[in-house]
């Protein structure tokens, strides 16, 4: 009788995965690399600035823009949250596909099997032998006009004063309203796996502790996150001790930018007011705050 009920529960969770949250990841990431990233860019508003590199924009003592960066987040967060707006931009230009930030997005959150935040979309574009190769990483967009919070039936979904998307771990019911709504796949599910599942021994690093949304969350069956939906934060647990997110640290080749998109001096603004800057999915009336250059 414990058998079947284990087999049964198994079986229900298989078919979960594949008619919900992978289908929908399928049909969200295929979307992604279409007309956002082969129409005519949109710039963002404001007065257009035109330079020949991002080093050309660098001014005082800063070595790098990424020592830039954190210097104009600490500058921020002196500021009252609701005077902030958080940014992100991507130069795909730069992108060369190596993974390395959604890898260190999953060691910083300790994320379980299934759950990326930030995968990097690859996409071959052209015809042989005139091919190129497209890498498009996608965070959360962190939309200014989030379709994900609306549908939320309890109401744990929802907009910071900063404009960060959060979800509160305590209220959310799993119900995955959010998956189905948000048009950038940009949400997933935790159905509570281990990579070391099916061994002699779950390893103790896969149960330690995720700081998200300035909380301890220990990683115990029954237990939030597990059983939730979860998203990119742009690292604000790292933000909240002046910390760049992440992924835009451990970018090798310097692709993403971050900053308040208030502070019209900060690196991120010179950034995206320019000719070729665009969003995913504009059509949706997302208002997302993640640009991408190309």
């Amino acid at each position: 009788m414990e058998n079947k009920k284990k087999n049964k529960e198994e079986n229900r969770r298989k078919f979960l995965k594949s008619t919900g949250t992978l289908a929908l990841g399928g049909l969200a990431l295929s979307a992604f690399i279409s007309e956002s990233l082969v129409a005519k860019p949109k710039s963002a508003p404001g007065k257009v600035m035109e330079f020949t590199s991002v080093e050309d924009l660098l001014s005082g003592p800063y070595e790098s823009a990424k020592l830039r960066m954190q210097d104009e987040v600490r500058r921020s967060l002196k500021k009252p949250i609701e005077k902030r707006k958080w940014g992100m931009a991507i130069d795909i230009r730069k992108c060369i596909g190596c993974n390395a930030c959604t890898v260190a997005c999953i060691a910083e959150n300790v994320l379980p099997p299934g759950v990326v935040y930030r995968p990097v979309i690859k996409k071959e574009v052209g015809s042989y032998p005139n091919v190129s190769l497209i890498n498009l990483p996608r965070p959360c967009m962190q939309c200014e006009d989030p379709p994900c919070v609306p549908v939320c039936p309890v109401g744990a979904t929802f907009i910071r004063k900063d404009g960060i998307i959060e979800i509160n771990y305590d209220h959310c019911i799993g119900c995955r309203y959010c998956l189905t709504a948000c048009p950038y796949g940009a949400r997933v599910f935790d159905f509570g796996e281990y990579y070391t599942d099916n061994t002699p021994q779950v390893m103790a690093y896969e149960s330690r502790p995720s700081f998200e949304y300035g909380k301890k969350w220990p990683r115990k069956k029954g237990d939030s996150p597990i059983g939730n939906a979860r998203k990119c934060t742009f690292c604000e647990h790292r933000l909240a001790d002046g910390l760049l997110p992440q992924c835009v640290t451990t970018c090798i080749g310097g692709a993403n930018y971050f900053g308040d998109l208030n502070e019209p001096d900060h690196l991120i603004n010179k950034v995206i007011n320019r000719d070729n800057v665009t969003i995913l999915k504009e059509e949706e009336g997302t208002s997302p705050k993640v640009f991408y250059l190309r």
